[in-house]
Order: C-alpha cells, then sequence, then structure tokens
C-alpha cells in the first residue's frame, strides 16, 4: 500500500494536515536535541523529510538514518536527497530494526508508530538503538479533545477520504483513517514507552491537541 502511495505522499500530508505537517516535523526535529556531529535514527521515514531534517541539525559531520518498510518510499527519499553525507536511507523493519545497540543519539518516528502491529515492541528497538541518554520521540495523531481537534478529526474522518479517491488512492486513505480511530490515547502512549523500557516520558498536544509529541529517555545501563 506505501509503495503505490509513495508519489502523492508528501502533498496529501500537507493538505490532510490543513498546512501544519511542517510546523509539526519541526517540533519533532527540535525535541531529539541534537548538536552537531550527532546521531538520529528516524524510524518509518517514508519519503526522508524527518531525517533530512534531522540531518540538517547534526550537519555532514554527524550521521541519520532513515528506515522505511516500503521500498517505494526508500527509492523517493534517496533520490530526493542523493548526496548528503552522512545520510542514509535503507529498507527495515521498524520491529527489527537494521541497527547496533546504543548507536545514536536519538530516535524519533513520525505518523508511524499507528502502523505497527505492536507498540512496545517498536519504541523498544528505537529505545534498543539509542545510547544511555537521548531521546526516543513519537509524533501521531491524537484522538480529539478541543473544539479545534474535533473539527479535525472531522476533516480527517470524512474529508481525507474522498481527497485519497480523487487522487486516485481511495483504499490507501480509508486505511489511513480506521488506522487512526485505533491508535491508543496519549496517555496509554506514555504508559507503553515506559513498559518498553524508558523514563522521564512525557507528552503536549499541539495545534489544539490534533497531534500529540511524546518524548522518552533511554536510561543509564
Amino acid at each position: 500500500m506505501f509503495d503505490r502511495i509513495a508519489g502523492v505522499y508528501d502533498p496529501m500530508n500537507l493538505v490532510i494536515s490543513a498546512f501544519q505537517e511542517p510546523r509539526w516535523r519541526r517540533r519533532l526535529v527540535d525535541g531529539a536535541r541534537l548538536a552537531p556531529g550527532g546521531s538520529a535514527l528516524d524510524v518509518a521515514t517514508g519519503t526522508g523529510k524527518v531525517a533530512a531534517d534531522l540531518h540538517a541539525r547534526v550537519g555532514q559531520f554527524g550521521r541519520v538514518l532513515g528506515v522505511d518498510i516500503s521500498p517505494g518510499m526508500i527509492d523517493v527519499a534517496q533520490r530526493r536527497f542523493a548526496g548528503r553525507q552522512g545520510l542514509e536511507y535503507v529498507v527495515g523493519d521498524a520491529l527489527a530494526l537494521p541497527t547496533g545497540d546504543a548507536a545514536f543519539d536519538a530516535a524519533t518516528i513520525a505518523f508511524g508508530m499507528r502502523n505497527l502491529p505492536d507498540y512496545r515492541r517498536g519504541f523498544a528497538e528505537m529505545a534498543r538503538s539509542v545510547r544511555p541518554g537521548g531521546r526516543v520521540l513519537c509524533l501521531e495523531i491524537a484522538r480529539p479533545r478541543s473544539r479545534l481537534a474535533r473539527f479535525m478529526r472531522w476533516w480527517f474522518d470524512r474529508v481525507v477520504p474522498l481527497i485519497g479517491r480523487a487522487a486516485g488512492q481511495g483504499s490507501a486513505y480509508a486505511y489511513l483513517v480506521r488506522s487512526v480511530q485505533g491508535y491508543p490515547s496519549p496517555e496509554r502512549i506514555a504508559e507503553i514507552m515506559g513498559e518498553a523500557g524508558l523514563v522521564d516520558v512525557r507528552w503536549q498536544g499541539l495545534t489544539g491537541g490534533i497531534v500529540t509529541l511524546h518524548a522518552g529517555t533511554v536510561p543509564e545501563r
């Protein structure tokens, strides 16, 4: 499915998010607290934009790896960001990441956790890949609580499938709506992160709670 939508993924994301996605992505990257020369892992990297933003923070002497299970998405990312020293995109499974232990300063996932069949294992794999004291962050669509969030959920539930059909990807975007409806509450995601071994787990709602940004720390071993 993700191979099929790779070519329209970015413009669709922009429309679906009411043009808020770049702002949310910036907050995610800020939360990684990366320094020049540092390293980061982006899981479910899609077309590679989060990984590229992380790479801009660590610079040419840093290292960023973007992992996605979809070869079509990775192909788009590799072509779009070709030639950037220290930025690599590979096909891989979020539940069995192709990484060493404690290999990165931070790990991120944006709008991908809800697609995993095992959230705890997904967070545990990210935590395994990050050094003690490093950060693990998750940006994801939230259940509506504020008036604005409820409006956006109406937009997401009713309008997004229509946009998807107009783009010739009706079934893919119908799945997207279902995956959001089944995603746990922010409080439960924080608990799952703790169960995966992370400490000091905190979360905040962005844009009236339309999305949530969770962050946890890998404990000292």
